[in-house]
């Protein structure tokens, strides 16, 4: 799946809040890694004022399988293991934080991974991240 579209049906079958991952970019060359629920709308100009960055866009597909190892449609938070000189800053949505169980791809488009959100939090954190938790959209 590379869209969170393609999965309509599906994702249905698998329990926990589905969630979608946007590599992005802004002006400055910061990188950033938007996790969001996976029908919640992200709109760059509001995500541009609560991050206090630079105009945002999506990164080029060279530079997502520079910095997290992946490809389109399976960018999920696991790829930061792959981001071994910490270029990404992390942000979690505040919604998805206060569901109980999400969902993934893990570094794959075919298959999804169901965690408890404390466990993403540990997790992202012990990679040595400190992520934002922020309204990432509406």
């Amino acid at each position: 799946m590379f869209t969170v579209e393609d999965g309509l049906g599906v994702r249905d079958s698998i329990p926990g809040l589905d969630c979608k991952n946007l590599f992005l970019n802004d002006k400055k060359g910061v990188i950033w890694l938007i996790v969001m629920p996976a029908d919640k709308r992200a709109f760059m100009n509001k995500l541009e004022k609560t991050l206090q960055s630079a105009r945002l866009s999506f990164g080029a597909p060279a530079l997502l399988l520079e910095v997290l190892g992946v490809t389109p449609g399976t960018v999920s938070p696991f790829a930061l293991l792959n981001d071994r000189e910490k270029r990404v800053r992390v942000v979690l949505d505040r919604d998805m934080m206060e569901a109980s169980v999400v969902n993934y791809h893990p570094l794959r488009n075919t298959a999804s991974t169901a965690l408890k959100t404390e466990d993403l939090l540990k997790f992202v954190k012990s990679l040595g991240y400190d992520p934002i938790v922020a309204d990432c959209g509406a």
